[in-house]
């Protein structure tokens, strides 16, 4: 079914849907994708989009140049949040600019570095959960896991001093937040933070990412003002997704028994696993960024036109039963899996190896050292942060 165009009173949704349990996608994603597959819906600042729900769609508006991720960022563009978005950030850049940048800083994110970050990540999951064992039960595995491990691997590959690292919880989450008060006070800081890293790196350069990227030859390097920006999408990037995949992923584990068993019984099955769990434990309200198209178009049989936004929906295409067999089941040995978590195309998520290796390592910790980890609450009464953009819960108490 194609809809009807918003200037004839066409039908509307709000944006996000409600959802009846965090870690499931909204009843209304399954109705969408089979009504009306790209829906117009009404967005938290007001504005207006498409909202693109099935799987096939999503990664054709990926492949799609006439979606223009920079066209967001201009004055009265239909924006998500109540902020406007960040004009030098990677993830808003659109060729060539975008290819520009995302060649100076994938070095740094290569299935090789990666790899070689391997021990150190898994020596830092030790150690975390030997201090929370240590602490004794129960355990808030939020606050002594899921939040220190990614900010300490984050902050190692950008540079970051670990007497710092305390500091970045707090403005992260004011970045994500939804109030435009919260997400500008959350970025005046971090930026703040970055100018100071520009000078610092390049007084004392180290083996980090910063650092090569404020050494390189002046006809390659980028400018101040642009570091600044790609350290704080870096930092929030590579924190609070990974953060809460991993609290929401375990809550998942743990609600599925007969799943948790079947990967203590078989440790080979962890890759598989983290992939599954990607696909089926959305922590984002949507699962990517909006876009505005740069011209008259059409997508999935629905006319688009010139500065109209469209925002994709990941959350709602990584259960699309056209593409996954029972998508609504938890199969952690899934194959074949080709769910689109970290996107598709020119912005795929540049630390989607690193991810991959933090979500794997993470599990494989806990499986190990805490067989017998189970919630130390009842599910119903886990408090879940509904507010922002990324959602986890707010603690995770656990006992073992």
């Amino acid at each position: 079914m194609t809809i009807e165009r918003p200037d004839i009173e066409a039908p509307e949704q709000v944006f996000p849907p409600a959802t009846p349990e965090p870690l499931e996608p909204a009843p209304e994603y399954e109705r969408l994708r089979r009504e009306c597959p790209v829906a117009r819906v009404r967005l938290p600042s007001g504005d207006h989009a498409w909202l693109v729900t099935g799987y096939r769609d999503n990664r054709a508006l990926f492949a799609d140049n006439t979606f223009s991720r920079a066209a967001a960022t201009a004055p009265g563009a239909p924006r998500l949040r109540a902020a406007a978005l960040e004009t030098r950030s990677i993830t808003v850049l659109d060729p060539p600019e975008h290819t520009r940048v995302r060649r100076l800083v994938l070095h740094a994110f290569t299935s090789a570095r990666v790899e070689r970050m391997r021990p150190g990540i898994t020596r830092l999951a030790e150690d975390l959960l030997d201090a929370m064992v240590k602490g004794g039960r129960p355990a808030d595995l939020v606050e002594a896991f899921a939040r220190p491990l990614p900010i300490a691997v984050i902050s190692e590959l950008l540079g970051i001093p670990e007497g710092d690292r305390w500091r970045f919880r707090a403005w992260a989450e004011d970045y994500l937040g939804q109030s435009r008060e919260r997400i500008e006070r959350g970025g005046a800081r971090l930026k703040a933070y970055f100018a100071d890293l520009v000078e610092w790196r390049r007084a004392a350069p180290g083996d980090d990412l910063f650092s090569s990227l404020v050494t390189m030859p002046p006809q390659d390097r980028l400018d101040d003002e642009d570091l600044i920006v790609l350290g704080v999408t870096l930092l929030v990037a590579g924190f609070e997704t990974v953060a809460n995949e991993i609290a929401c992923a375990t809550v998942v584990l743990l609600r599925h028994p007969e799943q948790l068993r079947r990967l203590q019984d078989d440790p080979g099955l962890l890759p598989s696993a983290v992939e599954e769990l990607l696909r089926f434990t959305p922590i984002s309200v949507s699962g990517g960024t909006i876009r505005v198209a740069l011209g008259d178009t059409e997508l999935a049989g629905t006319p688009i036109r010139a500065g109209e936004g469209v925002l994709p929906a990941i959350v709602s295409a990584d259960r699309d039963p056209e593409i996954f067999t029972d998508p609504d089941v938890l199969d952690l040995g899934r194959s074949p899996n080709p769910h689109i978590a970290f996107g598709h195309g020119i912005h795929r998520c540049l630390g989607a190896q690193l991810a991959r290796a933090e979500l794997q390592i993470a599990f494989a910790t806990l499986l190990a050292r805490l067989p017998g980890l189970r919630l130390a609450i009842p599910f119903e009464d886990l408090d879940w942060r509904k507010e922002g953009m990324i959602r986890g819960p707010r603690s995770l108490p656990v006992t073992w």
